[in-house]
C-alpha cells in the first residue's frame, strides 16, 4: 500500500549536511512520506563552508540518495544556493537531469507568483565578514554537541529534549531584532515587485503570516530547519501549510528500503554515477 502524501511542492532548507547538527534520519522518514511534484532545497543543504571528510555519515548520504531518487522518478527538484553551500554559485544556471541550481527561483501557483530565495542576501556579517560568520560556525557546532549531550542524558532521566540554541535565539533581544528586521526587508522587496509569497530559509524560524505595509501586502513563508526545528513547507490544495516533524511525525515508510539497506561504498557509488549529456545549462 502506497501511504505517501501527494504534495504540489515541498520546501525543505538548512539541512546542514557534513554536520553534527543535521537530523539526517529524521528528514529521510519526512521525504519517504511524501510523494511531491516539485522539491525545492532552500540553501544550506550541504553545509560545504564546514565540510569535513571526518563526518559526513551514512544517513547523510541517503539523504542524498533520496533526493536523488526523486529526480529519476520526475520530480522536479529545484536547488537554491546558500551561504554554506555558496561555491555551488558558480554552477548557478545548470541543469542536470531534472535537477537545476539556482540563486532565486519564481513560480506561479494557481494564478499566484512566489518568490524564493534562500535569505543570506540580507545577512551583512556574512556579506561583509565571511571569517566571523565561519568562526560562529564552529561555535554552533560545540553548541549542537553539547545540546546532544544533554538531550542523551534527559532521554535516559525521561524527560523531553532541550533545545539551548532556540532557546539563546528566542531570550537575546539582539537575535529577535534580527529575525524581525529580515522578514520586513524580505517582505517589503516582495511587496514592490509584486509576489504573493515570498519564501525563505536561513534563519532557522518556521512561519507563515501576512505582511503588509503602505504599497500592499504578502505573505512571508519560511521553511525553518532540520537542525533545531525539523520542519518543512507544504503547498497543495491552493494552500501552504508548516510541516512539522515533531508534531506531524508519520511512522518510517519502507517503499525505500533498498536504500536503508545499502552500505557506504554503494551509496557513494549510487550517488556519484555521472551522465554527461544530462547536463544542461538555462
Amino acid at each position: 500500500m502506497n501511504l505517501k502524501r501527494k504534495v504540489e511542492v515541498a520546501v525543505i532548507s538548512d539541512v546542514h549536511l557534513g554536520t553534527y547538527g543535521c537530523h539526517a534520519k529524521q528528514l529521510l522518514t519526512y521525504l519517504n512520506s511524501i510523494n511531491p511534484k516539485t522539491l525545492i532545497l532552500n540553501g544550506d543543504i550541504i553545509d560545504i563552508s564546514q565540510f569535513s571528510k571526518r563526518y559526513f555519515p551514512k544517513s547523510h548520504l541517503q539523504v542524498i540518495k533520496k533526493i536523488m531518487d526523486f529526480a529519476a522518478d520526475g520530480v522536479d527538484v529545484i536547488y537554491i544556493t546558500g551561504n554554506h553551500d555558496e561555491m555551488l554559485r558558480k554552477f548557478s544556471g545548470t541543469k542536470i537531469g531534472n535537477i537545476s541550481i539556482v540563486d532565486k527561483k519564481i513560480m506561479h501557483l494557481d494564478g499566484k507568483r512566489a518568490w524564493f530565495f534562500h535569505g543570506d542576501v540580507f545577512d551583512a556579517s556574512i556579506q561583509n565578514a565571511k571569517w566571523l560568520a565561519k568562526l560562529g560556525g564552529y561555535g554552533y557546532d560545540l553548541l549542537i554537541l553539547f545540546n546532544r549531550l544533554i538531550n542523551w542524558i534527559l532521554v535516559k532521566m525521561g524527560k523531553e529534549r532541550y533545545s539551548l540554541s532556540k532557546k539563546i535565539k528566542n531570550s537575546v533581544k539582539r537575535a529577535i531584532k534580527y529575525i524581525s528586521d529580515f522578514e520586513e526587508v524580505a517582505t517589503d522587496l516582495a511587496i514592490e515587485k509584486g509576489y504573493d509569497y515570498v519564501v525563505c530559509g536561513h534563519i532557522h524560524q518556521p512561519k507563515m503570516i501576512v505582511k503588509k505595509n503602505k504599497k500592499g501586502e504578502t505573505i512571508y513563508l519560511n521553511s525553518g530547519d532540520w537542525v533545531e526545528n525539523f520542519t518543512a513547507l507544504e503547498y497543495q490544495f491552493k494552500r501552504w501549510k508548516i510541516y512539522n516533524y515533531n508534531t506531524d511525525k508519520r511512522s518510517a515508510f519502507f517503499a525505500d528500503e533498498d536504500i536503508k539497506t545499502m552500505d557506504i561504498q554503494d551509496l557513494i557509488s549510487a550517488i556519484t554515477i555521472f551522465n554527461p549529456k544530462a547536463v544542461k545549462r538555462q
